[in-house]
């Protein structure tokens, strides 16, 4: 069992690694096509269209998994169908009157955004709103059925469908505003494509739309609280989108487009990098919150608190690997990769935040698997809020960076409370000593790579420097846990065992 979950993992890990790595060099391209400005504009229209796609179905495919997993460990196949089709119509029931609504009322849709030039921009995305509702639910429908090769295919093959599309619409466009238009038409179409592809596949592997009066009151209680965290979270990136460049008119005297281009940098350049290891994150929960929910139901306590412990001290240990290459490397990538000075050293000031925030992302679907999504919810609300404070207070001082700090007080607090709880929830879990030991490498890490680029730096171009560090960066970090038994070579062995064999 242990061996298909690391060969699903490493499966998950690698497609969504490629995946991020294509979106990551689409954002490349539009920076350097479209500019700061178009990437702003191009940026805010996808936040608040999140809020709306996240308040329809982020909470219903997590759920739709944990009930089949809960089918499937009392044997219940019907039961499993029921959940898929109870998913659609409540995406469906809020989806279609809502992307009406806001079609309709197009005109006087000024207020969610700080510049009136996305708003024809965002009903663009309406329809997609419906196709990749429908969407989440059936890729719900393959982590419960742990098909993951499918799911991994369809996310990469629909960011490659935006990423050529994309590059295709935009190309020799001059005006920022017209190149966010095509930028996200090009998002619209990647919808359309994956709508087709999953339901297609669903049905090809014997899915089914039956009553599904058995499982939609389970899965409402458990989708509400999860929907209305993530939905919280997207509509506090919309209130950032209009709050941070209004601030920065209003107290630090920038001009619109200056402010635009801030928010471009900081929302669409920077935080990006920041997000480098939700990849691999998000891969761990995929393959693990099933197993994890059908361990739960059955009251295997061992096999539980197993899955609990690797899957926090994995988040950890990414973080570990990470943090020292950003912080060391952070303003040469900037560079490189965007021609952006600001972009390097506000990703350089931030680097030290990707740990709480691993421990965030894995605890939050560690513990949604566990029944405790009011919990999270509430943590989530309490983060936000300091957040929300650090922006209104600082940035009359700090201009972008307000951000930065709110955002590290945010992630900081839910891993804190996320640990204790889950500590609580799970006895016998051990992880301080594994993240203090983890802390201290970074350090070790950080300072080696601080002298060693100091010298790479004096000779050669930023390439160069990320070609030469950031390898030796990761080989001394790599060494240090090793030698500190906080990994092994196992998982890999147990990878390729049954191929060898």
């Amino acid at each position: 069992m242990k061996n298909n979950i690391y060969k699903s993992a490493a499966q998950v890990t690698v497609f969504s690694t490629v995946e991020k790595g294509l979106s990551f060099f689409y954002r490349i391209v539009l920076s350097r096509i479209i500019g700061a400005e178009g990437l702003g504009i191009y940026q805010i229209c996808l936040t608040v269209f999140a809020v709306f796609l996240t308040a329809a179905s982020s909470g219903v495919p997590v759920t739709v998994s944990r009930l089949m997993a809960k089918s499937g460990a009392n044997g219940d196949i019907r039961g499993r169908h029921s959940a898929v089709t109870a998913g659609v119509i409540c995406t469906l029931v809020i989806t279609i009157p809502t992307a009406l609504i806001l079609f309709l009322c197009r005109n006087a849709l000024g207020f969610l955004f700080s510049d009136d030039r996305c708003i024809q921009i965002f009903v663009l995305l309406l329809p997609g709103l419906i196709l990749t509702s429908v969407y989440a639910v059936i890729r719900g429908s393959f982590w419960g059925n742990k098909q993951f090769l499918p799911y991994s295919v369809i996310e990469l093959l629909e960011d490659a469908v935006m990423v050529f599309c994309g590059i295709w619409l935009i190309w020799g466009v001059g005006d920022p505003v017209l190149g966010a238009r095509n930028a996200t038409l090009a998002v619209l179409i990647s919808y359309i494509f994956s709508f087709i592809v999953s339901l297609f596949w669903y049905f090809k592997k014997g899915g089914k739309f039956i009553n599904p009066k058995q499982q939609l009151k389970p899965l409402i209680s458990a989708a509400a609280p999860v929907t209305a965290m993530r939905t919280a979270t997207s509509l506090i990136n919309s209130i950032v989108a209009v709050l941070l460049p209004a601030l920065l008119m209003t107290m630090c005297g920038f001009t619109n487009s200056e402010a635009i281009s801030l928010y471009g940098v900081l929302m669409g350049m920077a935080v990006p990098m920041l997000f480098t290891p939700s990849a691999l994150i998000g891969s761990i929960a995929v393959v693990v919150a099933p197993e994890l929910s059908e361990n739960f139901y059955k009251n295997n306590k061992n096999a539980v608190r197993y899955d609990v412990e690797k899957t926090v001290k994995a988040a950890i240990f990414i973080a570990a690997m990470l943090i020292p290459v950003l912080f060391v490397l952070g303003g040469a990538i900037g560079e490189f990769l965007y021609d952006n000075e600001l972009c390097g050293k506000i990703v350089q000031a931030s680097a030290f935040i990707i740990l709480p925030m691993c421990i965030t992302m894995i605890t939050n679907t560690v513990l949604n698997s566990m029944n405790c999504e009011k919990r999270t919810l509430l943590y989530f609300g309490i983060g936000s809020a300091v957040m929300l404070l650090c922006i209104v207070c600082l940035t009359r001082w700090l201009g972008i960076y307000s951000y930065i700090i709110g955002f590290g007080l945010d992630e900081i607090i839910c891993a804190v409370l996320n640990l204790r709880l889950l500590k609580k929830k799970c006895s016998g879990i051990t992880y301080k000593r594994y993240t203090l030991h983890s802390v201290l490498v970074i350090i070790a890490s950080c300072f080696f790579g601080w002298l060693l680029n100091g010298i790479v730096a004096s000779y050669l171009s930023p390439i160069f420097q990320i070609i030469i560090s950031a390898p030796l960066i990761l080989g001394f970090t790599a060494g240090s846990l090793y030698c500190l038994e906080m990994f092994t070579l196992n998982p890999f062995k147990k990878l390729f065992a049954k191929r060898v064999r």
